[in-house]
């Protein structure tokens, strides 16, 4: 029975500071945008890490950001 009066001010403790941290990252932002980094890693952003790979233009570099097909033998697209 001695055990309770220490084990549960440890507990309440312990419950007082995850409330005092999920207030806490609910007041600074933390739960904004929880479906951006989601759908940033299907971005294709990484052509120019692969070695030997050649950077696609970007469409504010004045591409449209697809490549050109090729021509055929004939020369038709």
């Amino acid at each position: 029975m001695d055990v309770l009066f220490f084990l549960l001010p440890i507990a309440l403790l312990l419950g007082f500071i995850g409330l005092a941290a999920m207030l806490w990252a609910a007041k600074s932002g933390q739960f904004e945008d929880l479906d951006g980094p989601a759908h940033r890693i299907l971005y294709d952003d990484d052509q120019e890490m692969i070695p030997g790979g050649t950077p696609k233009p970007k469409p504010e570099e004045g591409g449209a950001g697809v490549e050109p097909t090729e021509k055929a033998p004939d020369g038709t697209p």
